[in-house]
């Protein structure tokens, strides 16, 4: 009973560790995203005349 107790207890810790990786990396991704998408606003000016 106490391995398997140790097994439950192993498992949820590990569990636990993946989802909130998963999350973080997903919190990044969103971010650097983010910071590209507000460097072309930025940068864009819609005034400009090419040519």
């Amino acid at each position: 009973m106490a391995i398997g107790l140790l097994y439950v207890v192993t498992s949820t810790v590990t569990l636990c560790k993946v989802v909130r990786d998963r999350h973080e990396l997903s919190e990044v991704t969103t971010r650097v995203d983010q910071a590209r998408l507000d460097k072309l606003l930025a940068e864009h000016d819609p005034f400009k005349v090419e040519g």
